[in-house]
């Protein structure tokens, strides 16, 4: 009995400590097989934007503006054109030669695509438009020059005024850019491409009012504003040729007349704009 006893004493206590032993918690069958939860995307890995740079060239069309000529600190004239014509002036002959690419109507872009779920774009463009009053056009001739009152149709010829803004009718503007993909294969991807923007006008002006002869220089002449929709084929990520049409409205407030610079001439008018262009993207 006293075997007994003591048997039963060493079998408890050996048995006390497994018994203390939390039981293992019971494992949910359908927890356990549910899909585990996918790991975030590391920044480096997520798509970032693209720098790009374009080039390319342009033919314009402008419509037709009242001119304005006016000083009465040195000289004494202040008269209008009204409803005057000017041409663009695209000098093509020349741009495939290396130390030519200025000289015609060029664009030149630089801007940021940020890539994300709205394809938005920021970007600023310098358009190298040229812009020339006809010469030996009739226009009706509305002021006062030095004394005489002038309201007729009359034939402008360059001795008695030339205009143009040919180094040039400069818009330097800020655009905010949309991209809409319309085809995307592996290597090639053409997008609508939206732009508006606006900026100032830093132009060059040669002019001759009444003799007196002024060129230059390239300063503030006023302000531009305008938008365009063109097409873009990307090529390989890093190349893309684009072509566009742009409107815009010009506000001509500062245009030196005169060898001292003391007379002014003003105008307002629309342009349209026809643009070729290769450029380079730069993911980043």
């Amino acid at each position: 009995m006293r075997f007994f006893f003591l048997l039963s004493g060493l079998l408890m206590g050996l048995a006390g400590p497994l018994i203390a032993q939390p039981l293992a918690p019971a494992t949910d069958p359908i927890t356990a097989s549910s899909t585990p939860t996918a790991a975030p995307i590391p920044p480096e890995l997520k798509p970032h934007g693209s720098v790009y740079f374009s080039w390319g060239y342009n033919r314009d069309w402008y419509t037709r503006s009242d001119i304005r000529f006016k000083n009465t600190k040195t000289d004494n004239y202040d008269f209008t054109f009204l409803n005057a014509h000017a041409s663009d002036k695209p000098d093509f002959k020349d741009f495939w030669r290396f130390n030519s690419w200025t000289i015609p109507q060029y664009d030149m872009t630089l801007g940021y695509l940020f890539h994300d779920k709205h394809d938005l774009g920021i970007e600023v463009s310098w358009n190298h438009l040229k812009y020339v009053v006809d010469d030996n056009q009739v226009i009706h001739v509305r002021g006062n020059i030095r004394g005489h009152y002038i309201d007729k149709d009359t034939l402008v010829t360059p001795d008695f005024v030339h205009l143009q803004h040919t180094n040039g009718n400069n818009y330097l503007m800020v655009n905010l850019v949309k991209h809409k993909t319309l085809w995307d294969r592996r290597h090639f991807k053409v997008s609508a491409v939206g732009k508006v923007g606006a900026g100032p006008m830093i132009s060059y002006t040669i002019s001759t009012v009444l003799g007196n002869h002024q060129e230059g220089p390239f300063h503030y002449h006023g302000l531009v504003v305008g938008s365009s929709l063109g097409l873009k084929a990307d090529i390989f990520r890093y190349f893309f040729l684009q072509t566009d049409i742009q409107g815009a409205f010009a506000d001509y407030t500062n245009t030196y007349l005169g060898d001292d610079r003391q007379g002014r001439a003003t105008h307002v008018f629309g342009s349209l704009q026809a643009i070729w262009a290769f450029g380079f993207n730069v993911p980043l």
